[in-house]
């Protein structure tokens, strides 16, 4: 899985102001994305909203990237959930062929034991055509997929290729990445570390804000991947405060904003989440000024 060795973008979903899917928007994210240097792009991560959107948005958001993306670039699909009978059926009647992997959340509102989590994803691999990219994320499913449940799959099946690692904690990346199989992707699900688990052997990120800065966060990337780390520690301290920015009043509402500021699409999501507020919303901007300024 070389081609997923790098800087990975999850996707908005981007609305209008009447809280329908902006589709020229998204067409100029994918561009964006994609002029910018990064490596792949991950449709249907939980940065889309896939909560607030039906199934036939759904299908229209994968429809719209594929076509953009016209084959230049490695697509992940988001496919995970907290149904594993329902997820089994989908991977046996999706067609795949235009994606390279999936990325499959660990169970969230359950909260299954490591056991559960292990066979929840025991029958994903069995089921699934194309290989699979665990993610976890406790902050958001209540459940920590502990590193021993990750590597117990990681070597128990073959087309289990890599773990998106959200927890934050860099100890516990620490400890994959010291026991992973030789060519199991460690890839960073957190912006803010992305770069220290890089240095430390990671295979790279799956970030939120390198869609908004896909030449800088990539080459960043890249940088560390290279061992060149005081050239990439200099873009990593720069986007430091913007990280913590995006994050601070939910994701997405942050990321939009900034691609309200750069003029690329509207910061409307939908309910239960709201847009940032006017203090943030003016930090972000004066955030996004100033790297213009610097370009």
């Amino acid at each position: 899985m070389q081609s997923l060795i790098g800087t990975g973008v999850a996707l908005v979903t981007p609305f209008k102001a009447d809280f329908s899917i902006d589709t020229e928007a998204l067409i100029r994210i994918v561009n964006f994305s994609i002029d910018g240097g990064v490596e792949y792009l991950v449709i249907l991560g939980t940065t889309a909203e896939n909560a607030a959107l039906s199934k036939e948005e759904m299908e229209f958001v994968i429809k719209t990237v594929v076509e953009t993306n016209k084959g230049r670039l490695p697509l992940v699909l988001g496919l995970g959930g907290n149904n594993t009978a329902k997820l089994v059926e989908e991977l046996k009647t999706r067609d795949f062929s235009e994606f390279a992997a999936i990325l499959s959340v660990s169970p969230y509102y359950n909260k299954p034991t490591q056991e559960g989590i292990y066979q929840h994803f025991k029958a994903i691999a069995e089921a699934s055509p194309v290989p699979v990219i665990l993610y976890n994320v406790p902050s958001r499913t209540g459940v920590n997929m502990q590193p021993s449940t990750v590597l117990r799959l990681a070597y128990d099946f073959k087309n289990i290729v890599g773990v998106k690692e959200a927890a934050g904690d860099m100890i516990q990346a620490l400890r994959l990445i010291k026991d992973k199989p030789k060519d199991f992707l460690v890839i960073s699900g957190d912006d803010m570390i992305a770069l220290p688990m890089v240095l430390a052997g990671g295979a790279g990120v799956i970030t939120v804000i390198g869609q908004s800065f896909p030449k800088e966060f990539s080459e960043m990337i890249r940088l560390g991947l290279n061992g060149k780390i005081n050239e990439a520690n200099k873009i990593h301290y720069v986007f430091m405060d913007c990280i913590d920015m995006i994050f601070e009043q939910g994701n997405p509402a942050g990321i939009k904003q900034v691609f309200q500021s750069l003029g690329i699409a509207e910061n409307t999501v939908r309910l239960p989440l709201v847009k940032t507020d006017e203090s943030l919303t003016s930090r972000i901007n004066q955030f996004v000024e100033s790297i213009n300024k610097l370009s």
